[in-house]
């Protein structure tokens, strides 16, 4: 099976578990509930608190538009001498215990919200709190569509656990491995 085609079905299959998710939970909506996963009020317009990572604060011209929590896998491929990163897989939530299913992340790196908007960022900065997690990052929108995402301008990866690539050599060359990870993600519109 070619890349592509992988992609798209790896895409699918991660969108499929969102909406079975979602269904499944009798205390959450069948759709995204805008006003509990991108609420206009309360804690989640609360910036991110970076702590030793400082280099990541947005600029004063950019505004808080909403927070999600992903939770997933951080895909990478074993290339005979070390491991490379591929991309992530994962579901993106309104809260913390995942309850709320509200979109999907994937390469790119891609975040799409269950209404079909989405926003592709580049990495701008890095910090590294956490030697046992993946890295904190800046982003910028490099393009964005119609819905939730449209105006973002930058966005913020912190609070991350897990998601490294494995301290042993794979087996064999193109071998991957999906390590579990989450974070938070906060997402800015310039004021």
């Amino acid at each position: 099976m070619n890349t592509t085609a992988l992609y798209w079905l790896r895409r699918s299959l991660v969108g499929a578990a969102a909406a079975l998710l979602a269904g499944c939970a009798s205390e959450t909506p069948a759709g995204p509930d805008h006003r509990v996963a991108f609420p206009d009020s309360g804690n989640q317009n609360r910036a991110a608190d970076l702590g030793a990572c400082p280099e990541l604060q947005v600029s004063a011209d950019s505004k808080l538009a909403f927070r999600v929590y992903a939770a997933g896998v951080q895909i990478h491929r074993w290339n005979g001498s070390s491991w490379t990163f591929v991309g992530p897989s994962a579901v993106l939530s309104a809260d913390a215990e995942g309850k709320s299913v509200v979109g999907i992340h994937y390469a790119g790196p891609t975040w799409e919200s269950n209404s079909g908007g989405k926003v592709v960022g580049t990495v701008l900065k890095r910090c590294t709190p956490n030697p046992n997690a993946i890295q904190w990052l800046l982003l910028a929108a490099v393009s964005d569509g119609p819905g939730i995402f449209h105006r973002v301008t930058l966005i913020q990866r912190v609070n991350t656990v897990g998601g490294n690539a494995p301290s042993t050599p794979g087996s064999f060359v193109g071998e991957e491995a999906r390590v579990p990870y989450t974070t938070e993600y906060f997402f800015y519109r310039a004021k």
